[in-house]
């Protein structure tokens, strides 16, 4: 695991730690060009300009290590103040490359959501590679609303997302000028960004 946003450049820097830098660094570029670039979220670019989002990358390389993961890092979030850590992205970049397994482990996130006692404080949310909406094909352009360079669970706190929506009343309407964005892109503009995963995988041993 990994919960730095710096990149170690020195020569004692492991072949994993260069790697964990570089995922954060693919988040990082992906958030600024096409999160807050595109403005498909407009809460995003506050809590970035103020370093009060966390990046984790996860080590693990199944659901249940995944699981273990989360459950750390809800705790954390809901203990530390939100003028230190308003958000935070843990990435997992070596389990659930398949966007349907992932898709439901979002539901065990959820179940620990409400085992932690944490509903109404702590929710999240998700993003991965291969995001697919129902009825759309996997090349739609649409679909990258909500892809991002590695499979990644965004812990976000409601008392943010209240006051964001306090600040644009119009939030329901976010989703679909998303998608007229990104129509607009079209896929070879999205390529243009660049917000893929640059990182290798670190191989079972």
């Amino acid at each position: 695991m990994s919960d730095q946003a710096a990149h170690p450049t020195s020569a004692s820097t492991t072949p994993l730690q260069a790697r964990d830098a570089q995922v954060v660094a693919d988040m990082e570029r992906w958030l600024e060009r096409a999160v807050i670039g595109l403005n498909l979220c407009p809460f995003a670019k506050g809590v970035h300009v103020k370093g009060q989002i966390h990046y984790v990358v996860s080590h693990a390389q199944d659901a249940r290590s995944l699981a273990e993961d989360l459950h750390r890092e809800l705790e954390a979030l809901a203990e530390i103040s939100p003028e230190k850590r308003d958000t935070t992205l843990l990435m997992a970049p070596d389990c659930l490359d398949n966007f349907l397994d992932f898709n439901d482990f979002q539901e065990l996130a959820d179940d620990m959501i409400d085992a932690l006692d944490l509903g109404g404080i702590l929710q999240v949310a998700s993003f991965h590679p291969q995001f697919q909406f129902d009825g759309t094909d996997i090349d739609d352009v649409s679909n990258c609303t909500n892809r991002a360079p590695y499979p990644t669970l965004h812990l976000l706190r409601e008392e943010s997302i209240d006051r964001a929506v306090e600040v644009f009343p119009e939030a329901e309407e976010i989703f679909e000028r998303n998608i007229e964005v990104l129509e607009k892109l079209g896929t070879q503009g999205w390529k243009d960004l660049d917000v893929g995963a640059h990182a290798g995988k670190v191989k079972k041993a």
